[in-house]
């Protein structure tokens, strides 16, 4: 490194902020070319590009870390906050930010401690969600038509379950290849779980009626892979029933708690998908051999019971000849009974005819009758009208007694204004007044005298002489 110019009291060279990061850099880089870390990862960040951006913690201190695309595509390990590893690989310096990282090659779970407490946490939170409930799990089918299998394609586990269907039962199996172990292990098993359900029923690949997820033993850091959470929520949420079979019978992954039914083995797990075909015919012709026992008593027991039944029941010949029987006394009983209702009826309807009278007699004993009915209604109406006429005769001399013209011939009048409305008393009569009095043999025309006061009622004799027919009132 060379400074660029010299300047000051003391002679000092002069760098630039590049050349003393390099310098910096490489003297980082040589010192520390491999080195191994123990820390907690905090702030995880995963890159669209698939790097892995985190950092290494301490009580004390921080270190920050990066892991390029194809390490990451190597790790055997799932990265998460909170895991506490041992990462590998060499310091060096970010001079954009002025920072010291290291490149992570490798990384491990920092002793098997740190990883059963990380799958203790992740198992209580998923059994909190209730993915682990007793009630979601449903029964395996007894004879499969298709068994889908979720495994890694070479290796003894495939052939072993192979091997076991076809001894024990011979179905058509279909093989989902995945990696069984490192970091994307668990996004393939996952993603074949859901690719099984996502098939058709009656489509070209057949649909499974239920699926084996199946890895040899290992290690805990080998089995991590089954027990990452979208592995777990993918067994979950699978329609199709699973049967887990990871490891050796010891081993426990989480899948095994979400799964339909857990299998100590991957052989054991073919054993539990599928009986055996020579227990199921013998089982058949057992059960044909007591159906067809069965049958054969039930034939036996029901000719006993039709014979016993049979010895109580009359010969139908017998049967026959009493009918026969009953029908001829019924036939002599019927006819005569016939004569003798006949012979009734004709004895009712002489005494029936002695008793008619000729109609021409009725009718004149009915014209008579009728005859004299009318003479008694004609006397009736006349006697009726007698009396309505006399009592019509005193209403009329009563009403006549009683008119107002009977009145007038014995003295009295009526005077009537020249609106023709009768005058009652002598002070609705002005001075002037012209008025009517009519008498029983006839009318005479009046005025008041105008010199008299109407308040004295007194009436005169009117003085005009224009009409000398016309009377006065005195």
């Amino acid at each position: 490194m060379h400074p660029n110019t010299v300047a000051g009291p003391h002679n000092l060279p002069v760098y630039t902020v590049s050349e003393i990061a390099q310098a910096l850099k490489r003297h980082i880089e040589r010192h520390f070319d491999v080195v191994r870390v123990r820390g907690e990862i905090s702030g995880f960040r995963p890159a669209a590009s698939g790097h892995l951006y985190f950092t290494l913690k301490d009580a004390d201190a921080v270190l920050d870390a990066v892991c390029w695309r194809g390490a990451a595509q190597q790790l055997s390990i799932r990265v998460e906050d909170g895991l506490e590893v041992i990462a590998t690989g060499r310091l060096t310096i970010y001079p954009g930010r002025s920072r010291y990282q290291i490149l992570v090659e490798t990384m491990e779970a920092a002793g098997v401690g740190a990883l059963l407490k990380l799958l203790e946490e992740r198992r209580r939170r998923l059994a909190a969600e209730g993915l682990f409930e007793a009630s979601r799990k449903r029964p395996i089918p007894f004879l499969p038509d298709v068994i889908g299998v979720i495994t890694s394609p070479t290796g003894a586990v495939i052939s072993d379950i192979l091997h076991r269907i076809a001894d024990r039962c011979p179905r058509h199996v279909i093989v989902w290849p995945v990696l069984v172990q490192g970091a994307e292990a668990a996004a393939q098993v996952a993603q074949a779980i859901a690719g099984f359900n996502g098939l058709a029923a009656d489509g070209p690949v057949p649909r499974p009626s239920v699926v084996i997820v199946a890895r040899g033993g290992g290690s805990l850091e080998d089995l991590w892979a089954f027990n990452e959470e979208i592995v777990v929520r993918a067994v979950a949420a699978s329609r199709i029933p699973v049967i887990s079979a990871i490891g050796h019978e010891t081993d426990t992954t989480l899948i095994d708690h979400a799964a339909d039914i857990r299998a100590p083995t991957p052989t054991a797990a073919a054993e539990m998908a599928v009986p055996v075909r020579a227990e199921l015919s013998a089982r058949l012709l057992d059960t044909a051999a007591r159906s067809a026992a069965g049958i054969n008593r039930r034939l036996a027991d029901s000719r006993v019971r039709l014979a016993v039944a049979g010895r109580g029941l009359p010969r139908p010949s017998d049967i026959v000849n009493a009918a026969r029987q009953r029908l001829d006394d019924w036939s002599d009983r019927l006819d005569k009974a016939l004569r003798l209702a006949t012979e009734r009826r004709r004895n009712a309807l002489g005494r029936l005819t002695a008793t008619l009278v000729p109609p021409l007699a009725r009718i004149a004993r009915s014209r008579e009758r009728l005859a004299a009915e009318h003479r008694g209604l004609e006397r009736e109406i006349h006697r009726c009208l007698a009396g309505r006429r006399t009592c019509l005769d005193h209403l009329h001399a009563r009403l006549d007694a009683g008119s107002y013209q009977r009145v007038l011939e014995r003295g009295f009048a009526l005077v009537h204004d020249s609106a023709d409305r009768l005058v009652t008393s002598a002070t609705t009569l002005a001075p002037g007044q012209a008025f009517a009095v009519t008498f029983a043999d006839g009318e005479v025309a009046a005025i008041v005298d105008p010199g008299d006061k109407p308040a004295r009622g007194r009436l005169k004799p009117s003085k005009r002489g224009g009409n000398p027919d016309q009377g006065v009132l005195i």
